[in-house]
């Protein structure tokens, strides 16, 4: 439907999704702190949006934001040769938390917006 195809609602549903990914791998983290061995993942994303932005401030319609989820095998914080710090875990747990908050607002002034505009007469 168009009138939910705009750029403001594009970008916050890919927004959204890419903070969802990003809560499931920390909390993957978290789950595996004291798993021997295991590597701490991240999940990293370029927002190609710089790129898509145009002269006239404008967004195509294929935006996407480019992610990876990347393994850390370059330190050994810990004996056991896992390398998850939980504290810092959990911090990225909260601020991707307080980001995705953020995002709903977003969307839900989008719709007050929209659901005000088909009120009035």
């Amino acid at each position: 439907m168009a009138l939910f195809d705009t750029t403001a609602f594009r970008i916050t549903e890919q927004g959204l999704s890419v903070l969802w990914q990003k809560q499931q791998v920390i909390s993957q983290n978290i789950s595996n702190a004291d798993t021997p061995g295991y590597k701490c993942k991240y999940l990293e994303f370029s927002g190609v949006l710089r790129d898509k932005l145009r002269a006239n401030g404008t967004v195509k319609k294929e935006l996407n934001l480019a992610q990876a989820v990347v393994t850390d095998y370059g330190t050994n914080d810990q004996g056991d040769k896992n390398n998850v710090d939980n504290d810092t875990q959990q911090a990225e747990l909260a601020k991707t938390q307080i980001q995705y908050d953020a995002l709903i607002s977003q969307m839900n002034g989008n719709f007050s917006r929209i659901k005000t505009a088909m009120m009035t007469k």
